[in-house]
């Protein structure tokens, strides 16, 4: 009787720390009021308010959207990797016809290069020949023994 184990299910589910709230978007929603804080300590009121609005926008985006079910930071991390390293080969054609036309006149010809052929004599029984022969006759046939 085989043995029977137990699979994990709902892996890809973050723990939930505070009701809805999972604990990476508790960190971000943290580390956005630490920055608002200093922000507020810095800054005067008009460029406070505009930085605390973006901080809080950014810390939103990256804590809560979801594209295509994953969360916004592995969707942002896919984005730039896509963007840096596209796998999509596109050749790109640098010589025009002409380009090409004077390449091929400032080319020699094959008739004026003195390559010699190389020409190997034809083995007159070759050990492709022979395996195929064993392996098709089940192993009947075995060329040693001749």
């Amino acid at each position: 009787m085989p043995e029977k184990f137990v699979v994990p299910q709902f892996i890809d589910n973050e723990d939930k720390i505070l009701g809805p709230i999972t604990v990476r978007q508790f960190l971000i929603t943290l580390g956005s009021t630490f920055a608002i804080f200093i922000e507020y300590s810095i800054f005067q009121l008009p460029v406070f308010i505009l930085l605390a609005v973006l901080t809080a926008a950014f810390a939103g985006v990256f804590g809560f959207l979801k594209i295509n079910g994953q969360p916004f930071h592995l969707f942002f991390v896919n984005m730039l990797q896509t963007m840096v390293r596209p796998r999509l080969r596109v050749w790109y054609k640098g010589l025009n016809n002409a380009e090409l036309k004077d390449l091929m006149i400032k080319m020699p010809k094959a008739s004026d290069l003195k390559t010699a052929a190389v020409s190997k004599s034809r083995p007159e029984s070759t050990r492709l020949r022979d395996l195929a022969l064993t392996v098709n006759t089940g192993g009947v046939y075995n060329p040693d023994e001749e």
